[in-house]
């Protein structure tokens, strides 16, 4: 009869070549609030109200992972006052009618900016320029 206490690791033993927990270590991070946010900014084109959820997921997470995710969390909670900003304008602007020509623009610049952010999570990294007010 085979004993079975041989069988299980003990702590600081070395399984498949590195040490134990060594593995735990390198997880890869886990960005699924991160993408939840991005497709809560792409949702409330439908729903309208999912950017404020969105954003304040981004302020609680903020601070809690790696710094690449971090700086995926900046981005998130600049692109909510940036585009608040400029949707203000834009509302303002269509007194005059250019405020709706505007507001189609707005819409492209958040999917770019959520499209990249997603392309950046996938690829586990920061988003470039992250103070831009552009794209």
């Amino acid at each position: 009869m085979q004993d079975s206490s041989q069988d299980t690791p003990t702590e600081g033993t070395v399984v498949n070549g590195e040490p134990e927990g060594a593995a735990e270590h390198q997880r890869k991070p886990d960005t699924t609030m991160a993408m939840v946010v991005y497709a809560l900014y792409l949702a409330s084109f439908i729903l309208g109200f999912t950017s404020i959820v969105g954003v304040v997921i981004a302020y609680v997470y903020k601070g809690k992972g790696p710094e690449w995710l971090d700086e995926h969390y900046r981005y998130q909670i600049r692109t909510f006052w940036i585009g608040l900003v400029y949707g203000f304008l834009c509302l303002v602007l269509a007194i005059i009618g250019i405020g709706f020509l505007l507001m189609l623009a707005l819409a492209v610049w958040l999917i770019v900016r959520c499209v990249k952010g997603f392309k950046g999570l996938q690829e586990q990294r920061a988003p470039s320029n992250v103070n831009t007010w552009l794209i």
